[in-house]
C-alpha cells in the first residue's frame, strides 16, 4: 500500500522494482512513471543497501510494504528519495524505520514528512507496540527529524553492520 503524505507518495518497492533497478535507475524510473532526481539515493551507500531487495522479497513474503519504499514527490512526479522498515514488526512488536532524501531536496521538511507518513503507517498496525531508528552516533540532521516526530534518544547499541549507533524510539501512543 502506498502512503501518502502531503507532497509525497511512499511506493512500496517490489521485487520487479529492484530487478529494473539492477538494469538502470532509468529502467526503474520509467517502471515507476516517473522522472529521476540524480541525487534520489541521497548517500553514496544506498545502492549497496537496496542490492539484495528483490531477494529478501522472494524470502520473506510478508514483508511487502515492510521493506523499500521509493519517495516519489507529487507535485513533481519525481523520484527523491526512498527509505522505510528493516522488516515487519517482529516478535515484540517492533520496526526499524530508515530514510534518505536528495541533496537537492533537503530542508524542505520532506524526510520529517516521509517519517511521519512510515510511522502513522506502522501504528496502524495492531502488532506494532514500537518504532525505532537508528543514526550516526553524533547530532545531525536525521537526529532533528527524529526528534521533530516525536522520537527520544534511547542510548548507544552496537549495530551488527554499522557499529555504533545511536537508538531512537517511539512508543505506540
Amino acid at each position: 500500500m502506498t502512503i501518502l503524505t502531503n507532497r509525497l507518495a511512499l511506493v512500496p518497492a517490489g521485487v520487479d522494482d529492484f530487478l529494473a533497478l539492477r538494469v538502470s535507475e532509468d529502467a526503474l524510473a520509467q517502471r515507476l512513471g516517473v522522472a529521476l532526481d540524480p541525487d534520489w539515493l541521497g548517500f553514496p551507500d544506498a545502492r549497496s543497501a537496496v542490492a539484495g531487495g528483490a531477494e529478501h522479497l522472494s524470502a520473506n513474503p510478508g514483508d511487502e510494504g515492510w521493506w523499500t519504499h521509493w519517495f516519489v514527490h507529487c507535485g513533481e512526479n519525481r523520484l527523491i528519495g526512498m527509505g522505510g522498515f528493516k522488516g515487519a514488526p517482529d516478535a515484540e512488536g517492533v520496526a526499524e524505520i530508515g530514510y534518505t532524501i536528495s541533496s537537492h531536496w533537503r530542508g524542505q521538511g520532506l524526510a520529517t514528512e516521509a517519517a511521519r507518513g512510515m510511522i502513522s503507517f506502522a501504528f496502524a498496525d495492531p502488532r506494532m507496540r514500537e518504532v525505532r531508528a537508528h543514526t550516526l552516533p553524533e547530532h545531525n540532521a536525521s537526529t532533528a527529524i527524529l526528534q521533530r516526530v516525536g522520537m527520544t534518544f534511547a542510548g548507544e547499541v552496537e549495530d551488527p553492520e554499522d557499529g555504533p549507533v545511536w537508538r531512537w524510539t517511539l512508543p505506540r501512543p
